[in-house]
C-alpha cells in the first residue's frame, strides 16, 4: 500500500530505540519456545540413544525403544492406535502426505472440497492437483470467520475424495466445526482430513470421525522439523515418494528421533490457559480503547491465546518493526505467507476493508507473558499507532471502532 523506502525513511524518523533487556514474545502460532524440559530430553537422546531405530545392535534397539514409546505415548493422547502415527518432518508435509497421497491411492475420485482459508501448504496442494484434473470446492467464511457445516454438506459430491478443513485457523484463530464436518463426511461416504497444527494440545478434538490429522511439533514447545500425521486404519492412503518402507511404508527415511521424543515430551508441558486467556482479554480491551481498531474474526469460537487486530489507515508491517524495536515480537498475519507481502487472504475472505486489513497484527501469547507485559505492549502499540498515523496519507475522524 505505501513505497516501502517511504516506509523505511518514516521509521528512521519516528523510532526511538529504548534499551532492550527483556523481549515479549507474541509469535507463538509462528513457532514457540522448546520448552526445558523437552530440551533436556532431546540432548539426551542426541547424546546418548542417537543410534538408528532400524539398526540391531544395542544402540539402535534403544533408539528403537524410545521411538515406540513416543509413539504410543502420542497415540494414547489423541486416542487412537500406535500404528496410526505417522511421523514426518512437520505440518507441511503431514498436509501433503494426506492429500497427495489419498489422490494416489483413490484415482477414481476427483473432487476435493477445502476452505479459501486454509494454510497455504493446502491451498497450494490443491491447486496443484487441479492441474491433474483435480476439481476442488473452495468453501467461504462468513465476517466471524467460521466455516459453514451446511455449506460444506452442500458440495459433497458421490466422487468426492477427502474434506479437509483446518481446526484453528492460523492467523485469526477461529475455531472451525470440524468434529460436525466429520460426522457429515462419514454419513457422505468420504474421508475428512483436518489441518490440526494450531489446535493440537489447545482444543482436545475427539478423533472417532477423523480420518486424517495434521501436526507440527514446534507449535507446540517441541523442536522444528518433527510432526506426524494421524491416518486412521483403514484409511486408503500411498506413500507420496519412495525409500526403505519407515513407518509403516507411508514415509521412508530414518526417523527424527530426538525430535520425535521431544514431541511426545512436550504433551506434559503445562499451558496455563485459563491466565492465558485472561491476560489476552485484559490486551483485547485494551486494543480496542485505540480508535478505529477492530478484532478479526469471533471473539466466542478462538482459540485462547489468539489476538488479530487491524488499525484503520495504517501499515500493519511499519506497526510490527516499530514494535520489534521496543522488544515486542509480533507477526502481521502467517509467518509462512508473509515474506510475499501480499494482503492477507484471510482477511479479505472475512470481507474486511482494505485499510483495515493492510492495518493488521496477529499477537499470539504463552503462559510467559503477564499482565504487565500485556499494559506495556498495549501502551506501545496505541503511541506506534498515534504517530503512523501522524504520517498517513489515510485521514479519518477517529471515529467508532470497526466502522
Amino acid at each position: 500500500m505505501f513505497a516501502r523506502s517511504t516506509i523505511r525513511m518514516f521509521l528512521d524518523i519516528v523510532i526511538v530505540s529504548r534499551s532492550i533487556d527483556m523481549v515479549i514474545y507474541l509469535d507463538n502460532s509462528a513457532t514457540t519456545k522448546v520448552d526445558a524440559g523437552v530440551a533436556k530430553k532431546v540432548s539426551e537422546m542426541f547424546l546418548k540413544n542417537y543410534g538408528n531405530g532400524s539398526s540391531q545392535h544395542s544402540i539402535g534397539r534403544k533408539a528403537g525403544e524410545e521411538l515406540t514409546k513416543a509413539r504410543e505415548k502420542i497415540a494414547k493422547y489423541i486416542g487412537c492406535e500406535s500404528s496410526e502415527i505417522v511421523f514426518t518432518s512437520g505440518g507441511t508435509e503431514s498436509n501433503n502426505l494426506a492429500l497427495r497421497g489419498l489422490a494416489l491411492a483413490n484415482p477414481e475420485k476427483k473432487h476435493i472440497v477445502t476452505s479459501v482459508i486454509e494454510h497455504p501448504c493446502i491451498l497450494e496442494t490443491c491447486r496443484d492437483l487441479a492441474k491433474s484434473d483435480y476439481d476442488v470446492d473452495y468453501i467461504g467464511v462468513g465476517e466471524d470467520g467460521i466455516v459453514s457445516v451446511e455449506d460444506v454438506k452442500a458440495k459433497i459430491r458421490d466422487d468426492t475424495l477427502v474434506v479437509s478443513i483446518m481446526h484453528v485457523n492460523n492467523e485469526i484463530g477461529t475455531v472451525q466445526p470440524v468434529e460436525e464436518i466429520a460426522k457429515v463426511c462419514k454419513k457422505k461416504g468420504c474421508y475428512f482430513h483436518t489441518d490440526a497444527v494450531q489446535g493440537f494440545t489447545k482444543i482436545k478434538l475427539d478423533s472417532k470421525n477423523i480420518d486424517l490429522m495434521s501436526v507440527s511439533g514446534h507449535k507446540v514447545h517441541a523442536p522444528k522439523g518433527v510432526g506426524f500425521l494421524y491416518a486412521k486404519k483403514g484409511t486408503k492412503i500411498s506413500a507420496i515418494m519412495n525409500g526403505g518402507g519407515q513407518e509403516g511404508g507411508l514415509r521412508s527415511g530414518t526417523e527424527n528421533i530426538p525430535g520425535i521424543v521431544g514431541l511426545a515430551t512436550a504433551l506434559d508441558v503445562d499451558n496455563d490457559t485459563k491466565r492465558i486467556k485472561k491476560v489476552r482479554d485484559k490486551m483485547v480491551g485494551g486494543l480496542l480503547e485505540i480508535p478505529r481498531a477492530k478484532i478479526n474474526g469471533s471473539m466466542d469460537k478462538r482459540v485462547y491465546n489468539n489476538i488479530n487486530v487491524s488499525f484503520y489507515g495504517i501499515e500493519g508491517e511499519s506497526l510490527m518493526l516499530m514494535l520489534d524495536k521496543e522488544g515486542i515480537c509480533v507477526s502481521t498475519g502467517s509467518a509462512c505467507a508473509s515474506t510475499k507481502l501480499a494482503e492477507s487472504y484471510v482477511l479479505k475472505a472475512l470481507g474486511t476493508e482494505e485499510l483495515y486489513i493492510h492495518g493488521s497484527l496477529r499477537l499470539t501469547l504463552d503462559s510467559d507473558v503477564s499482565e504487565k507485559d500485556a499494559d506495556f505492549v498495549v501502551g506501545k502499540i496505541r503511541e506506534k499507532v498515534e504517530k503512523l498515523r501522524e504520517i498517513s496519507p489515510f485521514k479519518f475522524d477517529g471515529g467508532e471502532n470497526g466502522k
